[in-house]
């Protein structure tokens, strides 16, 4: 799994690529821990380039949504796969997350579409 976070004002980026998976979730889960410390509450999570997410993966967006939430800010999805979209439909994760078409739709729920720019 790759992972490259990106910061534009108050909001991070964390761009994912690869399978998440019961391998990789410790991996996505330690960046949130770190964004957290660093004050870093509204976060957008681009899953454009992940072609797979199991039920570990699921439940580290879950986590990462709850710690953002109970910091003050929040977690929205962005970019996701066809395939990956039918596991949120299907566990009824669509309805806790924000989901997105892109980075930019989603950075416009955190600020005003003129300051995104």
């Amino acid at each position: 799994m790759d992972i490259t976070t990106e910061e534009i004002k108050e909001v991070t980026i964390v761009r994912l690529a690869g399978r998440f998976d019961a391998y990789t979730a410790p991996t996505v889960k330690e960046k949130f821990l770190e964004l957290q410390a660093a004050g870093r509450a509204k976060l957008v999570v681009d899953l454009s380039a992940v072609d797979f997410v199991d039920s570990t993966g699921l439940a580290t967006l879950v986590a990462g949504l709850k710690q953002c939430r109970q910091a003050g800010g929040d977690l929205k999805l962005a970019g996701l796969r066809s395939r990956v979209r039918v596991i949120f439909e299907l566990t009824r994760l669509d309805w806790a997350f924000q989901i997105h078409e892109n980075e930019m739709a989603a950075l416009s729920e955190f600020q005003g579409a003129d300051d995104v720019a």
